[in-house]
């Protein structure tokens, strides 16, 4: 019974966070190859895009109070830096003159919180020329809009090489 009763605990755990899951460093460099740029199919004019990013850290390696909320301190799983969860957001890519923005086009794909507290990150792209090229993103704490529900990133960059270890 109290096997029974363990082994229902740990399932649960497991099903609790689905996104978090180990990633391994293929480089050497701290550059992690699940960052990723993917281009997605639309309908429209707009070009639509999937990031997938390794984020996060365990509440240990911070003490559980690496962000303020209120003026509490406290810990959010698969936010801020670290790469212990697999996470994914489909986005919108925009250039007015040369500011670069990302803005999410699925409401909770990143999380259900109002805010987003995103590590500096390069994502890899393979570009129509078959070229490896990386986004950028710089570290930053983003809102949700309030009419719209979707977080935008801004002063996002391409390279030639990654500017971020992604750590």
């Amino acid at each position: 019974m109290k096997k029974m009763f363990l082994y229902l605990i740990v399932a649960t755990a497991m099903l609790m966070c689905p996104s978090c899951e180990k990633t391994t460093d293929t480089q050497g460099e701290g550059y992690l190859l699940d960052n990723k740029v993917i281009p997605l199919p639309t309908e429209t004019k707009e070009s639509g895009y999937l990031l997938t990013i390794t984020i996060g850290h365990l509440r240990t390696h911070c003490g559980g109070s690496c962000i303020s909320i209120n003026g509490k301190p406290c810990h959010i799983d698969c936010m801020g830096d670290g790469h212990i969860c697999l996470n994914s957001a489909a986005v919108s890519l925009n250039q007015v003159g040369a500011d670069l923005t990302a803005t999410t086009t699925d409401t909770f794909g990143l999380t259900s919180e109002d805010f987003f507290n995103m590590p500096d990150r390069s994502l890899s792209y393979t570009e129509e020329n078959n070229n490896e090229i990386f986004l950028n993103i710089p570290a930053q704490l983003v809102f949700r809009d309030p009419a719209t529900q979707q977080f935008t990133f801004t002063g996002l960059f391409f390279s030639d090489a990654a500017e971020y270890t992604n750590d």
